[in-house]
């Protein structure tokens, strides 16, 4: 039998009728770079559910826990997850390994593919489910500044830090940097864009408001804030709500489906966090 033939031959669609499309992959999207960590599972680009952990700093406890509810609520099993999404940094020393491991053992016993996102940029999604690119405050209805900044406590005096543009369209994007990855874009809240305009860096409170010129303001959002809000104590910055301050699994998925639609999935034996710098060690005396 000719190839030709075995294709007809297999073919249950009948003459002129499409293939059917493959099913939408099943996806499994961790956050865990900050204070208090979440999962979520999909389908394809639809989401499913969002389970936040309980507490801070919880995230070896809780994370296996909240996958299995999470599985369990939509009647999966861990060998039907195709696609593992994850928040790879900069953050929390710990999480970051716990999601890491995660990944790489999923990998190794059902072969999933394994897509990463940065952690700040995770955060800056969060301002792309507001309809009209306001905020409410004591004094009213307040417009989001066209530059904000995404942190977390980094200790020391420092914040992991990455500031963002406002862009009003897709037309006015220039073509991306070497901050950005190249795999996803973060919608705002109209038909614009957050582009990033600094990379993910190290960076002390007068160096994040120092490094972003111009009118209008900077809006801060992130988890560094939560201890270190005095430190921004200026006219120029703009504190967005603490609503808008942790990172989401949720947005781990908005940000991670657009790049495995581009293919761009992490190899395995290769990944490693994105920590910005080796984790405090402390030594015994006498060691």
């Amino acid at each position: 039998m000719e190839p030709s033939d075995r294709r007809a031959e297999n073919d249950t669609h009948g003459p002129g009728r499409p293939a059917k499309s493959p099913p939408a992959a099943v996806i499994l999207a961790v956050e865990t770079s900050s204070r208090i960590g979440s999962a979520a599972l999909a389908v394809g680009p639809t989401l499913l559910e969002e389970s936040q952990f309980s507490a801070p700093m919880q995230h070896s406890a809780e994370i296996f826990p909240a996958i299995d509810r999470l599985l369990k609520n939509h009647g999966r099993t861990p060998d039907q997850i195709d696609q593992v999404y994850l928040a790879v940094g900069p953050g929390s020393f710990t999480g970051l390994r716990i999601a890491v491991a995660l990944a790489k053992t999923m990998h190794l016993a059902t072969g999933v593919k394994i897509v990463t996102v940065g952690s700040l940029d995770v955060v800056v999604a969060n301002l792309s489910d507001l309809p009209t690119g306001q905020f409410d405050t004591q004094e009213g209805p307040t417009a989001l500044p066209e530059r904000v900044a995404a942190l977390f406590d980094a200790k020391r005096g420092q914040f992991y830090a990455a500031t963002y543009q406002h862009l009003g369209s897709e037309s006015e994007a220039p073509p991306a940097t070497d901050a950005e990855d190249p795999g996803y874009r973060i919608s705002a809240s109209d038909i614009g864009l957050w582009r990033k305009s600094s990379p993910d860096r190290l960076m002390t409170a007068p160096e994040i408001v120092g490094n972003s010129p111009g009118l209008g303001g900077l809006g801060l959002l992130g988890d560094g804030l939560l201890y270190q809000r005095d430190k921004f104590a200026t006219d120029r910055v703009v504190i967005l709500p603490e609503r808008f301050w942790g990172p989401r699994a949720a947005n781990v998925h908005r940000l991670g489906y657009q790049k495995a639609q581009a293919g761009l999935f992490s190899d395995p034996l290769a990944l490693i966090p994105r920590y910005l710098r080796g984790p405090e060690v402390t030594l015994r005396k006498g060691s």
